[in-house]
């Protein structure tokens, strides 16, 4: 019966249900987690990245994480090929409302424009749901330092911490518990390496698996610092996560 409807993006089951979009959700479930956490000194974006072969050259850039525009970051989780389209999109409407208006966008105003776009996609024939979902971290002026997420959907929601992706379920479980107001920047990191290792399918994490970045305000300019596999490793051991061989790596 349900074959009936999971081959066309805008046909509705009996219960409501749109078969596409949720395909689209468990596909991103079935990629590498990510997560955010909202400090009083800035925002803390982490995720892990997936070995495909240890025969490919390693990245020089980020692979997951992605600058919108000076004072907007995003992390993706999903088909990166879908990503880029969207990573693209938004740099493309953060440019050209700076260039109209002089001044940044502000980070709800993008999120609006990039879920109109998504939600789109399920409305016409033909297409299917972008398969990625991503969380995007920024500051502006009037709300200060703020965290969003979007899904195929078009649906998208404002938090303190949430993590997405692979186990994402365990990981907000953690959050829910451990996250308080007004944390620091260094124990927003704790609560974020401790959350991602919960998704992960090892319980000794690896260095070069894992990328963080921290976005805080520096006088005016907001910036970012990307941890390199030496202080990823150092927070592994200082929240317990070390043995032999993290060390001799």
């Amino acid at each position: 019966m349900s074959r009936r409807y999971d081959q066309k993006t805008n046909t509705f089951t009996p219960d409501g249900r749109l078969k596409q979009v949720e395909y689209a959700i468990e596909a991103i479930n079935q990629t590498g987690s990510a997560l955010g956490v909202l400090t009083n000194e800035g925002m803390i974006l982490a995720t892990e990245k997936q070995e495909v072969s240890h025969l490919l050259e390693h990245s020089k850039h980020s692979e997951k994480i992605y600058p919108i525009d000076r004072h907007i970051f995003s992390v993706v989780s999903g088909h990166t090929a879908d990503a880029n389209i969207l990573i693209n999109y938004a740099r493309e409407a953060a440019a050209n409302h700076r260039y109209q208006f002089q001044d940044n966008i502000g980070l709800e105003q993008l999120i609006i424009n990039i879920c109109d776009y998504k939600q789109n996609k399920t409305q016409v024939g033909g297409q299917r749901p972008f398969g990625t979902a991503f969380l995007f971290a920024g500051y502006d002026k009037e709300n200060g330092f703020q965290l969003f997420s979007t899904d195929p959907s078009g649906n998208y929601a404002g938090w303190k911490a949430t993590a997405i992706g692979k186990n994402n379920l365990a990981a907000n479980s953690y959050l829910k518990q451990d996250y308080k107001d007004n944390l620091t920047l260094e124990q927003g990191l704790d609560i974020a390496i401790k959350a991602l290792v919960k998704t992960m399918d090892t319980s000794s994490p690896q260095p070069s698996k894992i990328e963080i970045v921290v976005i805080s305000k520096q006088g005016k300019e907001v910036k970012s610092k990307t941890y390199n596999e030496k202080e990823v490793l150092s927070l592994l051991q200082k929240n317990g996560f070390s043995n032999e061989q993290m060390q001799q790596e």
